[in-house]
């Protein structure tokens, strides 16, 4: 009853900062449109919260992993990124904009900690048996906060003016302090040590002398020796070699990041193919909630059938059903654009899943947080890549820009498949 109590608190704690975080960036832009009237302003807001997750996810990852009690460290950056939010906003339109955006940047080295930093702790949450269904669950939470933070955001702002929409943003965010302030600690030793034992292993009794034998002299134990602390830099550079030099992390994190420049394309040409299909551009959000609410369906199976998880094979299978789906949302046909999207989801919701469950595989103990964190930020930064490319791609036609996509999906497959040899 305990840990499915633990497992429970955990998923609503994910759930409330992941939608608080997917509300953030569209709710940003609304009020920086509603309070200064700048487009310009409104774009400068996302781009600052976004450009710095970067640097800020692999050395939050670190300190993560150097903490006995990471729980409270996420708590804290969680309440430093909502704090920031409140800010940001109540600096728009009285204060010189470099400054403001200023905020943004440095909320945004916090960004992974809303992803990254939560899934780390998993494996401090359930046990080894119970992880392959706790990650589709954790996945769930991505998904459900994808469908469900945007339409929060413009729903609030709907209601109650634009800079509502932060307001709930940072009330989400902070209903998972909490839950994050009693996430159990590390696991096996210290932390930033390595033990010189696994968690579960017995040296077994020490054989005891015969009666028709000499006593067996024991050993003298020596000095007993303190491990000395590593540097940040040190850790960091850990961290870095264990996902370069882990065939099958850095293949997964590599198309992990080239999948993410396709969605990034997708996401950015929605309200072009709401225009183009349906007349409008509003439309084109309710093409991206069809894609989460796939993607939730799809990993909701999978948290219910955990057998079914084989991540080595569900990461080239559904990256490969992203590039399909892209080449049906090519045609720019009504009936298969809406099955596109859907297609879209079932490749997404997985490939996140699996994604996960190699990394709690592979990740080595001691730098399990900074290789979340640092995948996390990959991600953004890929993902921003792909949104930058759209303008231009979409200046020649929205079908190259999708074109586009569906071959960066073929390359991510590619990439996988070819290190995997």
């Amino acid at each position: 009853m305990r840990k499915r109590y633990t497992l429970r608190c955990y998923v609503i704690g994910a759930a409330a900062a992941r939608t608080g975080d997917e509300m953030s960036g569209p709710a940003l832009l609304l009020a920086g449109l509603a309070v200064t009237g700048s487009a310009s302003t409104a774009t400068a807001l996302l781009a600052g919260i976004t450009v710095s997750a970067a640097v800020g996810g692999p050395v939050f990852g670190v300190l993560l992993d150097r903490s006995a009690r990471p729980g409270r460290l996420l708590a804290a950056a969680l309440g430093a990124y909502g704090s920031a939010l409140v800010v940001i906003l109540l600096s728009l339109g009285r204060v010189p904009l470099v400054a403001t955006v200023l905020v943004a940047v440095c909320a945004g080295l916090l960004g992974p900690a809303l992803s990254g930093g939560w899934t780390a702790q998993l494996p401090c949450v359930v046990g080894r048996k119970d992880l392959p269904r706790a990650t589709a669950l954790d996945a769930m939470t991505f998904n459900f906060a994808s469908l469900t933070g945007p339409a929060l955001a413009g729903t609030a702002a709907g209601l109650a003016g634009a800079p509502t929409g932060v307001i709930v943003s940072v009330g989400l965010i902070a209903a998972a302090v909490p839950v994050a302030w009693r996430l159990p600690g590390v696991r096996g030793g210290e932390p930033g040590e390595v033990p010189a034992l696994a968690p579960d292993s017995d040296p077994g009794p020490a054989p005891a002398p015969t009666t028709d034998s000499a006593p067996v002299p024991t050993s003298s134990p020596g000095p007993t020796t303190t491990p000395t602390p590593t540097s940040v830099v040190v850790d960091l550079r850990a961290g870095f070699r264990a996902i370069i030099r882990t065939p099958s992390l850095a293949r997964a994190t590599v198309a992990s990041v080239i999948s993410c420049v396709g969605q990034g394309i997708l996401v950015a040409c929605s309200p072009l193919l709401g225009e183009r299909a349906f007349g409008s551009a509003n439309h084109g959000v309710l093409l991206l909630s069809g894609v989460a609410a796939s993607a939730l369906v799809a990993n909701a199976v999978l948290s219910r059938y955990p057998g079914l998880m084989r991540p080595d094979a569900v990461v080239p299978c559904s990256t490969t059903v992203l590039a399909v789906a892209l080449l049906l949302a090519a045609t720019g046909r009504p009936v298969l654009l809406i099955t596109a999207m859907l297609i879209a989801g079932l490749g997404e919701g997985p490939q996140l899943a699996a994604l996960f469950a190699i990394r709690h595989r592979e990740a080595p103990e001691r730098s399990r947080g900074q290789i979340f964190t640092t995948g996390a930020s990959l991600k953004i930064t890929g993902f921003a890549l792909g949104a930058a490319l759209t303008a231009p791609l979409a200046a020649r036609s929205l079908t190259t820009a999708l074109l586009t996509a569906a071959a960066t999906q073929a390359v991510a497959t590619l990439a996988f498949v070819r290190r995997s040899r």
